[in-house]
């Protein structure tokens, strides 16, 4: 029974001298620490979420009792452990070092801890500050989006972590060069079809790699006709018209004669459309098929038009002609400067 009554007073006694130490550690008032180094904790220990941290604190031989505490809560005591959770295990209490691990850190066991010891009746403390970081996290992104060219949009990605992580907007474009918005959010005014893309968020802290998300921008705009050229074919052969068209979304093509619309199947004509480009061909080029031809593209943003000719040899000829003139003008127009240099 004494044994039993002894065993109860002694960690009565220990209970209040922790909570004792503890209270005045953390109400400012100094302890009795004879040796100011003695005991010596660590500096400052930084881990990532999930991993483990170990609290070691240096003591020697006049150390009678040890114990670590969590501002006021008794973590260990001596070998016997106070705490409830799982996470906190002691490594080592010997004559020279007293140390506990926390596994799988978490960002609640962020703070101050304290290595409690008694020496000849006499409490000493020393802390250590745990210091947790977390990697970047996106949170919260802005969903892909179509948008019709010259209104505005707003582009969001929030990111957690600690330290706070830095978001920067980048655009993915072979055009564009660098950043174009370091803040969590990018507002572009008066959108251009040529701001469309991928857009990149990136958050970073140091503690990990980046974490990048990315947001679709589609830029939507009228069809315009980027290329629409003319050809000679003689007679029986085959000739084909082109129309290429830029449009979001892609063109509707038609093709017209005069005012009467070509359709698909009609003798010795095939219409080809492709996203952005249409072919008119003509199997078996006849007189009646040479003349002026137009092609319409369109989408629901609007249309626009062109004038292609389907012509003959002798066009080709008077073409070939006038090309022909044009570069004799070029070789005898140093002849008559020089002329005139001599006559004056």
């Amino acid at each position: 029974m004494k044994t039993i009554q002894a065993k109860m007073h002694n960690s009565i006694s220990w209970a209040i001298f922790t909570g004792l130490a503890a209270l005045c550690l953390f109400q400012g008032v100094p302890v009795r620490s004879g040796d100011a180094t003695f005991p010596k904790a660590m500096d400052n220990v930084t881990v990532r979420q999930g991993e483990s941290a170990t609290l070691r604190c240096t003591i020697d031989n006049r150390v009678t009792r040890v114990a670590w505490l969590n501002r006021s809560t008794i973590l260990y005591a001596g070998n016997d452990k106070w705490c409830l959770d799982p996470r906190v295990v002691l490594l080592s209490n010997t004559q020279t070092q007293y140390s506990i691990e926390i596994q799988n850190v978490d960002v609640y066991d962020e703070g101050p801890y304290t290595c409690s010891v008694q020496t000849d009746n006499h409490p000493k403390t020393s802390r250590v500050h745990l210091i947790v970081q977390v990697s970047p996290k996106i949170v919260e992104i802005s969903s892909d989006i179509s948008i019709n060219e010259g209104n505005n949009i707003s582009l969001t990605c929030i990111a957690t972590g600690r330290p706070e992580p830095t978001v920067t907007w980048r655009h993915i474009s072979p055009k564009a060069v660098g950043f174009v918005s370091e803040d969590e959010y990018l507002e572009i005014q008066g959108i251009t079809r040529e701001q469309s893309g991928d857009y990149e968020c990136s958050a970073s802290n140091d503690v990990a790699a980046p974490v990048v998300r990315r947001v679709k921008v589609t830029v939507n705009y009228p069809p315009y006709i980027s290329e629409a050229k003319g050809t000679g074919v003689p007679v029986g052969q085959k000739g084909t018209l082109q129309c290429e068209a830029s449009a979001v979304p892609s063109a509707e093509f038609q093709w017209f004669k005069d005012d009467k619309r070509l359709v698909e199947g009609k003798k010795g004509v095939k219409v080809e459309n492709r996203p952005f480009l249409s072919k008119l061909i003509f199997f078996n080029v006849s007189e009646h098929d040479y003349g002026n031809y137009t092609c319409v593209a369109s989408n629901k943003l609007g249309h626009t038009n062109a004038s292609i000719m389907l012509f003959g040899p002798g066009a080709v000829s008077e073409v070939s002609n006038a090309s022909s003139r044009r570069e004799g003008c070029i070789w005898l127009l140093p002849l008559l400067l020089l002329h005139l240099l001599l006559k004056f």
